[in-house]
């Protein structure tokens, strides 16, 4: 189940990133039937969470938090790439990271490999 909130302001198109995620979720059996929180804020309040809990005093466009399955999303800064970092999210929320070379690499292909996914499922907007 995803649960969506939009605090940015900004219209976002839920149908498209429910569809995004339901592929993720299906290819990635470890976050299967858990709740995942999907959050849209501004910038000045990611840059507010990027500095409380990773100690970086700069706004982002994604934040995830795999002990409790939240997304933050800032569609300002995330703008024209959101299906891309909430694949990317979603796959940290699976337990992948990108701290070591082979790692990204892993990350990065399942990234490729989620949005051929989702332009087949004609999921094109985002």
């Amino acid at each position: 189940m995803i649960a969506i909130k939009n605090l940015s302001g900004t219209s976002v198109d839920r149908k498209l990133l429910t569809g995004v995620a339901k592929i993720v979720l299906k290819g990635e059996n470890t976050i299967i039937g858990k709740e995942i929180s999907l959050v849209f804020v501004k910038e000045d309040k990611i840059k507010e969470i990027n500095k409380k809990y990773r100690r970086k005093n700069k706004p982002t466009d994604v934040l995830s938090f795999e002990g409790i399955n939240e997304i933050f999303i800032c569609p300002s800064l995330a703008k024209g790439r959101i299906k891309h970092v909430l694949i990317h999210a979603l796959l940290h929320l699976s337990g992948y990271d990108h701290k070591a070379e082979k790692e990204t690499e892993l990350m990065e292909k399942k990234e490729i490999h989620y949005l051929s996914l989702c332009q087949k499922a004609k999921l094109l907007q985002g």
